[in-house]
């Protein structure tokens, strides 16, 4: 019966299908892609990598990961296709109607490992009273570096716009699931900038594997951290939106924690250091006593540009894992009125800060409404793509709950334009 009901926390089953449009762009007054550049007008996304899973071996050749660990990190290319064979004006026309007249399945159709870094933590030799890397270690990592800067070089050249927007996945994601979602909103972002993922080893399933996937949430830190100072390093960044669900709320923000306090110690201000516009955090996973202790006492949410948490009463999956935490709320379920007072009066006093009750939106399934509802992904376009900040003033029609609390209603955001 428990393996049961944790079922509902695992992706669906079946073919992928491109998310439903959003609300936004079925006003034509929106259109997704105008910005597009002309190279990436076709039905195919590529996608940035970096990973810490254990290679395995794919049926018919080529590169796949599994949910086992690695102790380096790599990266590389990701293709998805949309549609089978699709032209670009199908693809287009398709992506802006409510009801499509074509099948638009998500397929990968390669995985390509560009690099890879020296196993973790890296030895080190001791100088007299100091100790640093083996310098061939460091020349292996150094190495390895320059790949990644060169990539994301190569591939920003061909867009004005120098963002990359970044996400790390939740619990029992598989490698493809998290890339599935990538080139969902990386499409309805325009297919501007830069779409990257982070896949740190979830996915082994059932109960035992919530707690194995949480595990691998701590494994995986080292690797996180290394790979967003790795990328604020690339100089053709000019700005980085994080986005992260489930599970890897608690991932993503572990490590950044680290990041953000070896900057202020080094004298640098975190924000510019690491090239944050955003943080979004949807269907946080973990415990509301612990985020306040590590948002309020190093005091993250004032260094992570805007911060943006979409939480959902209703949301059955983190039920559950309030359940196996023995009743502790979980972020992503915690309503206004349940704020701990010191939350509530810092996120009044934030204007960087926003929390976004998803509930009773149509279309809500589960635990992935931040993408497959389309009033919370146009919600999400508008933060991430558009930069407008919460209110109808801004562009983003919300209702107000409370001090930068914030609902979508039904039809959003077009029921109130």
């Amino acid at each position: 019966m428990l393996l049961a009901a944790f079922s509902i926390l695992e992706p669906g089953c079946g073919q992928r299908q491109l998310i439903q449009t959003p609300n936004l762009f079925l006003d034509r007054r929106f259109d997704p892609f105008i910005a597009c550049p002309a190279e990436a007008r076709n039905n195919r996304v590529e996608i940035l990598y970096a990973t810490d899973r254990l290679p395995v071996e794919r049926k018919g050749g080529g590169q796949e990961y599994g949910y086992l660990r690695s102790r380096s990190l790599a990266f590389g290319r990701c293709v998805v296709e949309i549609g089978e064979n699709l032209p670009w004006p199908v693809v287009e026309e398709n992506s802006r109607l409510a009801k499509r007249n074509v099948s638009m399945p998500l397929t990968v159709q390669s995985i390509r490992e560009i690099g890879r870094f020296p196993d973790t933590p890296f030895p080190f030799i001791r100088r007299g009273e100091a100790f640093e890397d083996d310098p061939a270690v460091a020349a292996r990592n150094e190495q390895a570096s320059q790949a990644f800067r060169s990539e994301v070089s190569r591939r920003l050249s061909g867009t004005a716009c120098k963002e990359a927007f970044v996400f790390v996945h939740g619990y029992n994601n598989t490698f493809e699931d998290s890339v599935y979602v990538m080139a969902d909103l990386w499409h309805f972002l325009g297919r501007k900038g830069l779409p990257v993922v982070y896949s740190w080893p979830a996915g082994r399933g059932s109960l035992r594997g919530y707690n194995y996937d949480r595990e691998s949430g701590e494994f995986t830190f080292l690797h996180l951290k290394q790979f967003i100072q790795l990328l604020a390093s690339c100089p053709d960044i000019e700005k980085i939106h994080f986005l992260a669900h489930s599970r890897g709320t608690d991932v993503l923000t572990s490590a950044l924690r680290e990041v953000i306090l070896e900057a202020r110690s080094a004298g640098e201000n975190p924000e510019e250091a690491i090239k944050i516009s955003d943080l979004t955090l949807a269907a946080p996973d973990f415990d509301i006593e612990v985020f306040t202790q590590r948002m309020l006492g190093d005091r993250l949410g004032y260094e992570v540009g805007e911060m943006t948490i979409y939480v959902s009463e209703e949301d059955r999956a983190l039920g559950l894992s309030t359940w196996l935490f023995r009743g502790i709320k979980r972020v992503g379920k915690v309503t206004f009125g349940e704020l701990p007072p010191d939350l509530k009066r810092r996120l009044g006093q934030n204007s960087s800060a926003a929390m976004i009750d998803a509930r009773g939106s149509p279309g809500f399934v589960g635990h992935s409404y931040f993408y497959s509802d389309p009033a919370v992904s146009s919600d999400l376009i508008l933060l991430m793509g558009y930069g407008r900040k919460p209110g109808a003033e801004n562009g983003r029609p919300l209702i107000p709950v409370g001090p930068n609390f914030w609902r979508i209603e039904k039809g959003y955001p077009l029921s109130r334009n």
